[in-house]
């Protein structure tokens, strides 16, 4: 039964977050926009501290079931390893304890010192979130665009046509290593990298060692047989000396189901001592279990509304210009908050209805989100992206106040604009600023015939990139936007 529980929460959990990654409209951020915000290195990023202090509580009580139920990546190698659950067969290892806990403190000085890449690459939901975005979502694009295209000849509008793009070459190749590495150590060996490499895996596993609930040994009914190890991922589990790694197991229930006497049990080790049924303790531990996941889930997020953007054409592929400073989206603060918060896992990127958002090439900052505006502008009314961000990189920011937020200015390249260049008129940078922070004036005043040109007032432009992508110039923008180091409200 507690396999079964386990089983029937791991897959809702597993199902919710991949859907909440692949799901472009905004819809699964609406429902299950919550399951990124428990996940526990964004929480303790975004100090959470409540979720932060739910999590500990539940492996206090119940071992490492966070996981096996609520982390995306544990769920994952999970299921690859049951692909080859035929011919694998497990058996008992000691713990790699320094490769563990290296990798944590490289983690820790990660946080400390800013260096997202590090930080990024370590983090199992991020790891996770990314293959899903650069791997799995191209391809759930293109078959909702054959359902698009099925349904415009059935005059029908339940599907749209969506863009298929590279968000970036970098992070799509760290993508594909990393779910090669951990797919063939999972197919191979089960949770290796779960505990060993995983620094989420490590805290957690140095608290469940004092869990109340656990699986352990009745030793006069253990018959030596192995099958407990030979089915343990973990390879946490000693038969020969009945004893279990509490740090390593994560309380999937496997070995019970596959020992045939009833040799181990899930519970309190000395509760079950004066009952060797051990019934009544694994019943209330599994409504406990229920209950406290219950609790856990009912943190919600606030509603999300989908806007349209009225109609836009696109007009036709732009070249990035070489900006000095990045930018960062709305809320970020900083693009020092950005490195020290930001695990890169991808959810923004995937959100962000008007394709701004890609991820960073930079050493420093590798696949952390940076703004670009070849594809879309940065429109006022969406704040999308700060309300699916699970770590407080991008913290929660109101329609009105994105309008307020300068993260960037206008910069007008003379060389480039077509009012010079072909003699035409144009001032589409001007009317499509949403702040009118951009003017038309006359390049000669003392020439009647002089073209229009666009004027900045820095004070008043927020960055938004309506500029730069409405822009008719090719391949490279008149007026393109230089981020801000640190943003400001105006």
């Amino acid at each position: 039964m507690l396999r079964k529980i386990r089983l029937i929460l791991a897959t809702i959990t597993f199902v919710s977050i991949t859907l909440l990654f692949l799901d472009f409209t905004g819809t699964m951020a609406h429902w299950v926009g919550w399951l990124a915000k428990i996940q526990f290195l964004p929480a303790v990023l975004a100090l959470n501290l409540v979720v932060v202090a739910v999590l500990i509580l539940l492996t206090l009580a119940f071992g490492r079931i966070y996981c096996s139920i609520i982390c995306p990546l544990g769920v994952m190698q999970d299921i690859v390893a049951r692909l080859n659950r035929k011919k694998n067969k497990y058996g008992f290892s000691k713990a790699v304890t320094w490769l563990r806990y290296t990798m944590l403190v490289i983690m820790v000085l990660a946080i400390i010192l800013g260096i997202g890449s590090l930080m990024a690459i370590l983090a199992p939901y991020s790891s996770y979130g990314r293959m899903v975005t650069h791997l799995l979502q191209p391809i759930w694009k293109m078959g909702n665009n054959v359902l698009a295209s099925l349904a415009e000849q059935a005059d029908s509008y339940a599907f749209y046509h969506t863009e298929v793009w590279m968000k970036g070459m970098p992070t799509l190749i760290i993508a594909l290593l990393s779910f090669i590495i951990i797919a063939f150590l999972a197919y191979k060996h089960g949770r290796t990298y779960c505990n060993t490499i995983c620094p989420v895996g490590t805290v957690l596993g140095f608290v469940a060692r004092f869990s109340a609930m656990k699986v352990f040994f009745v030793p006069e009914k253990c018959r030596n047989c192995s099958l407990c190890s030979k089915g343990c991922k973990a390879a946490c589990i000693d038969y020969k000396t009945h004893k279990v790694d509490y740090s390593r197991c994560v309380a999937c229930g496997n070995c019970i189901e596959k020992c045939k006497f009833g040799a181990l049990k899930y519970g309190h080790p000395t509760a079950t001592a004066t009952n060797p049924s051990g019934d009544d303790g694994v019943d209330k531990g599994r409504r406990s279990m229920i209950v406290a996941t219950a609790i856990v889930a009912s943190a919600a997020v606030a509603q999300e509304k989908k806007k349209v953007d009225g109609g836009l054409a696109t007009i036709e592929d732009k070249v990035a210009p070489e900006r000095t400073t990045p930018i960062t989206p709305p809320g970020s603060m900083s693009a020092k908050n950005m490195a020290k918060r930001c695990t890169a896992c991808q959810l923004c990127v995937s959100e962000c209805p008007n394709e701004v958002l890609r991820p960073s090439g930079g050493l420093m900052t590798l696949m952390q989100p940076v703004m670009s505006y070849e594809r879309g502008y940065c429109r006022p009314e969406c704040t999308r992206c700060s309300e699916v961000c699970p770590t407080g990189a991008i913290k929660l920011v109101s329609h009105e106040q994105k309008s307020s937020v300068q993260i960037g200015h206008a910069v007008f390249v003379k060389k480039n604009c077509v009012a010079i260049n072909d003699k035409v008129e144009c001032g589409n940078c001007a009317r499509h600023c949403p702040t009118g922070a951009i003017e038309m004036v006359p390049l000669d005043e003392e020439d009647e015939n002089t073209p229009f040109i666009p004027a900045v007032n820095e004070e008043r432009c927020i960055g938004c990139g309506a500029c730069e992508h409405l822009c008719p110039a090719r391949p490279f923008s008149a007026i393109y936007v230089e981020g801000h180091e640190v943003h400001k409200e105006i």
